[in-house]
This record gives structure tokens, C-alpha cells and sequence, in this order.
């Protein structure tokens, strides 16, 4: 049942809701908890935003599938979507064309996607002045290694994507870790474990998001309340409490509640199976579905009852994204060449790091997404340091005579 808690909060951070509330019909006044008096804002083309979200609630219906019903799991799709966004720009021909068809963006333009890309980054953070939310991309690669100037500029002009050279020492480690942690305030400190003698570039994605509740739960109603689990055992938590008017409906599946933040421009959307599993719950919703249910959605007094937790998550997503169609990209035979048109590139690994937590106060939640991208084989580069008495000589090749010839057992540098 906790999943519950991670996959709906999932969808109050990654969109915006431009549905205009539907009125009270009960004539009761209403409070900031079911009622957005802020202005709505679309924040990109609403064909984009549909294509985000046929990717979003594909890619948590291969989570699902490929995650043990009784455990935990929280993502990103929107860190995720990025992150894949700069590698798309690396990529040509089939590896492209796979990894466009499960982003969803297949026949658009990539400079359409691109400018998409950049109106999120500036408009996401500013949509409510209550609510602090950060998108950051960076860009990190092994100095030897030739990046395209083109593909660098395409990153900082559309994705705001620092760019660093690193000598790709296992120092390394720490200066990449360190910025994941920065974006995130500290909620994620480490993406990184270490850096591998292929690996040649890290493409990173962090989403750092906080918000306090539009009507904050009484810690005073706070109290241990009884949390049934999968298997029927039940567990201890602090259960807040609070009773308000909240947009609300139930279908046979499932009943669902709108709990706003800030300005009430993001929402925290909770789903509770009725009789079925919640598995079944959460797959029926697709974009349609989802959208028919915030039109669904009436004030109704609800006495809401939420467990404070904290929940922190981390998932490779190679397998998930294999079975969404992205396999090329991943092989020997990766076309990255919008990278580098000389390096035998593949994507070497594509995971999230996540982090949860949900108080009377509000949530926080922040993820990162890291793809790292590696040579299928370094060039054999034989070591020769003339660090010690060398001989030398100095020829003519045509006939090979030898104009100089010594040793040195003790250089005067100047």
C-alpha cells in the first residue's frame, strides 16, 4: 500500500494542472485545499505535453511490471525524459529512431523536441512562487575524449547543460556526486560509484522539488495508526490526519483525492484501491483515463488520513527501458555518433537515483537521472616516460645514416 503514496505523488511533480477546477456545487465556501485561486499557465504545446505523459505512464506501467508488487519503488519520469532528450541528440539512424518511438516523439522534429525541452526548464521552476522547484543538466567527459562542438552547443542552448572536462580520475566521483547533491539539496549525494577506464562521458538530469501543503496537517492530530501491508501484516506509522474540502471521486477500481501545494498549481493525487489490487488501480490509467479523472473530481468534505514517511530509491533502468524498445542504444552497435562521429559509443548504463519525504509540513522530493556513456574498447596506449637514463639516436632515413647518437643519465632542465 505505501507504493501507493510514491507512484501518485509521482504525477503531482511532473505536471502542471491546466484543468480549470469545477465549481462548487454545494454552496459551501471553500478552502485553498480543493480550490485554485492562482492563475493557470500551459507550459508547453499541449500535443508535447500529451506525448510526455503517454511516455510517462508507459514507462511506470514497465516499472511496474518489472518491480515486486510488495516493494517501494519512486521515479521520474520527466528526469528521465531529459536526461534520454540529450542522449537523443547524440543519436542517429535505428539507435534514434528506437529511442523516438519510446520517448513517444517519434516524426517530430528534433529541434521542435528541443525547444520543448527548453521552455520546461524555464518555465517549470517559475509556475508557483510557493513551491521551489530546480531542473539542472550537466554534462561531464574525459578530457582526451573529443565531444562535438555541435552536440556541446546543442546541450547548453536548449538543456542549460554545463559542460565539464575531467581527467576522469576516481576523484572524479566526488566532483560529479557533489553537484547531484547541490541540485538536490543534499537529498541525493551520490550517483556515482565509481568511473570505469571506457567510460568516456556522464550525461546528468537533476529535478529537486518543495512544497508545503496549500493548508498544512496539525501535527497536534498526528498520531500511531495501523498500516496494513501486501500480505496482510500490519506495521506501525504516524498517520497525519486533517478533515478539509478536496477535489475527490471513486470509481469502481479506485477512489482518489487532489491534495494541492503552494498556489495550488501542483498537486499531490493520492489513489486508494477499492477492491481490487493496486497494481490494477494504477494500470488503468493512461493519459485519457487520467485526464477523465481530474474532470471527475469534485469538492467533497474528506477526512484524509496520510503516513509521514521517507523513502529514498535507486534503479538502473537499462532492463525497463530494453523492454520499452530502447535496445541499440545499448549495444556494440550504438549509433552516437552526433557525440563523436569517430567513437565506437554505447550507453553503458541509464539509472535514477530518487529521494521522498512527505511531513505535515509539505514534501520534498528530488531525483537524479545519470547516463553513462563508454567506448565499446579503449585504444591499447602503450606507457613510455623517459623517466629514467634513456639512449637516443638521431638518422637520416633514406640511407639511414646516423647523424647523432647518445644518452642521457642526468637532463639539466631549464
Amino acid at each position: 500500500m505505501k507504493k501507493l503514496l510514491t507512484i501518485a505523488m509521482l504525477f503531482s511533480l511532473l505536471f502542471v494542472q491546466c484543468d480549470t477546477a469545477s465549481p462548487n456545487k454545494t454552496g459551501e465556501k471553500e478552502t485553498d485545499s480543493s480550490v485554485n485561486t492562482a492563475p493557470r499557465s500551459s507550459v508547453i504545446d499541449s500535443s508535447i505535453n500529451k506525448r510526455l505523459m503517454d511516455f510517462s505512464f508507459d514507462f511506470l506501467g514497465k516499472i511496474q511490471a518489472t518491480q515486486p508488487a510488495t516493494e517501494n519503488f519512486f521515479v521520474s519520469p520527466l528526469s528521465l525524459h531529459i536526461a534520454m532528450g540529450m542522449l537523443l541528440n547524440g543519436a542517429k539512424g535505428a539507435t534514434y529512431d528506437e529511442m523516438a518511438e519510446a520517448l513517444h516523439v517519434k516524426g517530430m522534429d528534433i529541434s521542435t523536441l528541443n525547444q520543448a525541452y527548453r521552455q520546461l526548464l524555464t518555465t517549470l521552476p517559475a509556475a508557483d512562487p510557493k513551491v521551489k522547484l530546480l531542473l539542472a543538466n550537466s554534462i561531464w567527459y574525459r578530457n582526451t575524449f573529443k565531444v562535438s562542438d555541435i552536440y556541446l552547443s546543442t546541450l547548453k542552448n536548449n538543456f542549460q547543460s554545463e559542460a565539464t572536462p575531467l581527467s576522469f580520475s576516481q576523484d572524479d566521483v566526488n566532483t560529479i556526486n557533489k553537484w547531484a547533491s547541490d541540485k538536490t539539496n543534499g537529498k541525493i549525494q551520490k550517483v556515482l560509484e565509481e568511473i570505469n577506464d571506457t567510460d568516456v562521458l556522464f550525461l546528468l538530469n537533476a529535478l529537486y522539488f518543495k512544497g508545503d501543503w496549500s493548508e498544512k496537517f496539525d501535527k497536534a492530530n498526528t498520531r500511531d495508526a495501523n498500516f496494513t501491508l501486501q500480505n496482510g501484516q500490519k506495521k506501525k506509522v504516524k498517520m497525519m490526519y486533517r478533515q478539509d474540502k478536496y477535489f475527490y471521486t471513486s470509481t469502481a477500481e479506485f477512489a482518489a483525492v487532489r491534495v494541492p501545494y503552494g498556489d495550488s498549481i501542483y498537486n499531490l493525487t493520492l489513489i486508494l484501491p477499492n477492491n481490487g489490487s493496486l497494481q490494477d488501480a494504477l494500470n488503468s490509467l493512461n493519459t485519457t483515463t487520467w485526464n477523465q479523472l481530474q474532470k471527475n473530481m469534485q469538492p467533497t468534505k474528506v477526512q484524509l488520513g496520510l503516513p509521514r514517511f521517507q523513502l529514498s530509491y535507486t534503479i538502473r533502468l537499462n532492463n525497463t527501458l530494453n523492454k520499452m524498445g530502447i535496445k541499440k542504444v545499448f549495444t556494440n552497435n550504438a549509433e552516437l555518433q552526433n557525440i563523436n562521429p569517430d567513437g565506437d559509443l554505447f550507453a553503458s548504463f541509464i539509472k535514477q537515483d530518487t529521494y521522498l519525504g512527505v511531513d505535515e509540513e509539505g514534501t520534498e522530493a528530488a531525483a537524479v537521472t545519470s547516463i553513462g556513456v563508454s567506448v565499446t574498447s579503449m585504444p591499447v596506449i602503450e606507457q613510455f616516460v623517459c623517466d629514467r637514463p634513456f639512449g637516443f639516436i638521431i638518422s637520416e632515413k633514406n640511407n639511414g645514416n646516423i647523424l647523432f647518437a647518445g644518452r642521457i643519465t642526468n637532463p639539466d632542465s631549464k
